[in-house]
């Protein structure tokens, strides 16, 4: 048995995450009936995530801005761009790609919706981020507010600039504890994944996901488009470099996880690991990466604009240029509001909608049809979103290097020195 436990661990995690993803579609198709006791070690590997994360991300960016240095330089300016840049593409890739293979809805759901109320327009998508940043800081972390969270731990390292070493050595130790806790977490990934897949397949089932099957090829073809040539295009105009083998990681190590767990805020903990793996300073990756997980929303600009085209073009509304450019930018801004909505980038189709005057009972329709398709989809949303947090972050910091005339041997034994 010893033995065996230490060819399990001297396997890497992607590894074990494999056999574990294999494991539990086996499961789902021999005792599906099993669903309760099996899938909730998925429901602990992402509760354990989730619980973690927020008092994490407070800790590592209080420490990382009251230990910063005046003088020292980050790269946040520059991941901020890429962020932007990135999202907004995204969006625009989305109407893109929805003019050249148009789809069209079977409306007339008026379920799946749940209690959900859309967002009334943009300026009430941007009051809700304003009034998270001044969340009560017990409550930004009970609800997992990550830009109230953010906001503080802002606030407290500014304060606490100027306090004795100590005090700034005590915040970094309990910085530290919380990471050593997060690598104990994702060792149980295998088994968590595990339990994910075989709760979606045995509960979920592909059946219902038969008759949305194009509007489902169009959402992950785009996403899949955004990874593969967008945002390498990105990192080579950057770095100079081929970008490929970052991409790689960053989908394998970050996007695998996030797919699985369907949430950027329980993936926070993988991509701080996986920074500290590519060498990154972690100044500003333990800001950036929370950062992205609220901003950084190509995913969501996608789901926008393409469920947005389909219900425009089920309505057989004419769209000229410029007003599906005034969408992509409308997509993007929105999707940046996606983590301080209900319900993420679905409950944000209705403000689009609106541009097309489309009505809000039919725009909750298609909201219905995004939650049929919700099981691949905000898997996909989610992995694509994640992934580009670390590749934006390890991007702008390469590009410094190269200014700098500094070697960058990307993921050359898994490490960047």
């Amino acid at each position: 048995m010893a033995s065996l436990l230490k060819k399990w661990t001297e396997l890497s995690l992607v590894k074990r995450i494999i056999i574990g993803l294999i494991i539990g579609i086996i499961l789902a198709n021999t005792i599906p009936n099993a669903a309760k006791p099996i899938s909730i070690f998925g429901s602990l590997f992402v509760g354990a995530l989730k619980a973690v994360a927020p008092i994490l991300v407070f800790f590592l960016v209080m420490s990382a801005i009251s230990q910063h240095k005046s003088g020292q330089k980050t790269n946040m300016k520059s991941i901020i761009v890429l962020y932007l840049l990135g999202t907004f593409l995204a969006g625009l890739v989305a109407v893109i790609a929805s003019f050249m293979f148009p789809v069209t809805l079977k409306l007339g759901l008026g379920t799946g919706t749940g209690n959900f109320s859309p967002p009334g327009g943009v300026t009430e998508v941007l009051k809700t981020l304003l009034m998270n940043i001044v969340d009560n800081p017990i409550k930004a972390l009970t609800n997992a507010n990550y830009i109230g969270i953010l906001a503080w731990a802002l606030l407290l390292g500014l304060a606490l600039k100027n306090a004795p070493e100590t005090t700034k050595i005590v915040i970094s130790n309990i910085a530290d504890a919380l990471s050593q806790i997060v690598k104990w977490v994702i060792n149980f990934a295998p088994f968590g994944i595990m339990g994910l897949v075989f709760n979606t397949i045995a509960v979920n089932g592909m059946a219902a996901l038969v008759n949305y099957a194009q509007l489902l090829v169009l959402l992950v073809g785009s996403m899949l488009f955004i990874a593969l040539v967008v945002n390498p295009i990105i990192a080579f105009i950057s770095i100079r470099q081929n970008p490929y083998p970052l991409v790689f990681k960053c989908l394998k190590d970050s996007g695998i996880t996030a797919f699985f767990t369907r949430s950027s805020a329980a993936n926070i903990p993988v991509n701080m690991a996986l920074c500290e793996e590519l060498g990154l300073d972690k100044d500003t990756y333990s800001v950036s990466i929370p950062l992205g997980a609220t901003i950084n929303m190509a995913g969501a600009a996608v789901t926008i604009s393409v469920l947005t085209l389909a219900a425009v073009n089920t309505l057989g509304i004419d769209v000229d240029i410029g007003t599906a450019l005034i969408l992509s930018l409308l997509s993007a801004v929105s999707a940046c509001g996606a983590s301080g909505v209900a319900g993420g980038s679905l409950l944000l189709i209705p403000l689009a909608c609106s541009l097309f005057g489309i009505p809000n009972d039919v725009a909750m329709q298609v909201v219905g049809v995004g939650f049929v398709v919700g099981v691949i989809q905000d898997s996909c949303e989610t992995a694509l979103n994640s992934s580009t947090d670390v590749l934006f972050t390890a991007v702008a910091e390469f590009a410094q290097w190269r200014k700098e005339g500094r070697k960058i041997s990307i993921l050359k034994k898994g490490k960047n020195k």
